[in-house]
């Protein structure tokens, strides 16, 4: 069956994608960015004594690891306001990409301060330092960086895990294509196009946080060097 390529009717979409592509780069930065402070600051009260935060913790990373994000969206959007929360559709995956990166970047720097062998904190007990002294300048650093890799992974799907936002009518990338589509019938060209700008995007992110990862283990290595 021949096809005919036919990429000018998208012309008159341009605007559309331009405003999507940058709603999707928001939305990737704020899940990003916000999942990784949550994420540490989760994994940091999993060591902590005592077994309640250990219990939260674990609820929260297992309740986002065993369920579609998705779902979570629509648990927010659509769910909440039978509790008289409501929220815009923006908002509600702003909430929804957060929590959702958090629980998974949780349990990877769970790992990674696992990993910490049992002499370095020992040393820096020996030295007088607190248990958050210790955490802070002995155990998350090199965690951290141990995990980056996996974490900068984690962090890409869920860039491209903001595809989904248009469910709820979000006018992200893909949502903006869903309409051109609808609209022109250029289904195939559409989405040759989009998932051109995603593969871009992919290399855009793992370079900007690759870069950020160079410049933060750098400075706090040096910074290590110093205090010694």
């Amino acid at each position: 069956m021949d096809y005919t390529f036919q990429f000018g009717p998208l012309v008159n979409y341009l605007p559309q994608f331009i405003s999507g592509f940058w709603l999707t780069m928001l939305l990737a930065f704020v899940g990003i960015f916000g999942g990784i402070a949550l994420g540490v600051g989760c994994a940091v009260a999993s060591t902590l004594p005592g077994w309640l935060p250990r219990f939260l913790v674990r609820g929260y990373v297992e309740a986002m690891r065993n369920t579609p994000l998705l779902v979570q969206i629509f648990v927010i959007f659509f769910g909440l306001p039978n509790l008289g929360v409501r929220m815009s559709p923006l908002t509600s995956v702003f909430i929804a990409l957060v929590l959702n990166n958090g629980g998974y970047i949780a349990e990877i720097v769970r790992g990674g301060i696992q990993s910490t062998h049992r002499s370095q904190v020992e040393a820096a007990e020996s030295l007088g330092m607190t248990y958050f002294q210790t955490l802070r300048f002995v155990i998350l650093p090199p965690a951290l960086e141990k995990v980056f890799t996996p974490v900068v992974s984690q962090c890409v799907l869920l860039m491209l895990s903001t595809s989904l936002v248009s469910a709820i009518g979000v006018e992200d990338l893909t949502g903006a294509a869903m309409i051109a589509s609808s609209e022109t019938f250029r289904t195939m060209e559409v989405y040759l196009v989009i998932a051109a700008v995603y593969v871009l995007m992919n290399f855009v992110f793992r370079a900007i946080l690759n870069l950020a990862g160079l410049l933060i283990f750098r400075r706090s290595r040096r910074n290590l060097f110093r205090g010694i």
